[in-house]
């Protein structure tokens, strides 16, 4: 007799259980994120200002969580240029703003530490990629001479699919 009380209490048990998981998941937050074609889209519109424009560069686009989704170094561009890129572009989507937001502020306080953290760079030519007001990621650019022009770029490749950001 203890062995069918003990499992009709288990039986109510699972059904409770499995009635109020769907629940659960319900409550999740929905997750806006960068789909691999319009990073691509973002980095190629932005090496092709670039391009137009006579300068040799590379380009990153990193997602959500600062992870390098697409990475390409243009024809001639300098070795470094990669790097940069994907640092500037890391330090636009950890700051939630355009690195040369970031410049200015270690400009205005050399003892802010930024550019002590792994992966940061303070220079212009990153900017934040939004859906609305949440951030899923940001493009960097880095090659053309001064980083208002990489950031030119940069914004080109936003741009290019603005319409798809709203």
């Amino acid at each position: 007799m203890k062995l069918v009380l003990v499992s009709r209490l288990v039986l109510v048990s699972m059904v409770a259980v499995a009635a109020a998981a769907p629940t659960a998941r319900a409550d999740l937050p929905a997750h806006k994120f960068l789909p691999v074609a319009a990073a691509l889209s973002i980095a190629q519109g932005a090496y092709d200002a670039c391009i137009q424009q006579g300068h040799r560069v590379s380009v990153t686009v990193v997602g959500g969580e600062g992870q390098t989704i697409v990475a390409l170094r243009g024809d001639g561009a300098s070795p470094h240029t990669l790097e940069n890129s994907q640092r500037k572009a890391y330090t636009s989507r950890t700051f939630r703003a355009p690195s040369g937001d970031i410049a200015q502020r270690v400009k205005d306080n050399p003892g802010l530490g930024l550019v002590h953290l792994t992966g940061v760079v303070a220079i212009q030519g990153a900017l934040p990629i939004k859906v609305g007001d949440e951030i899923i990621g940001a493009v960097g650019v880095s090659g053309a001479p001064g980083g208002e022009k990489d950031e030119v770029c940069a914004k080109a490749g936003i741009d290019k699919i603005a319409d798809q950001l709203k």
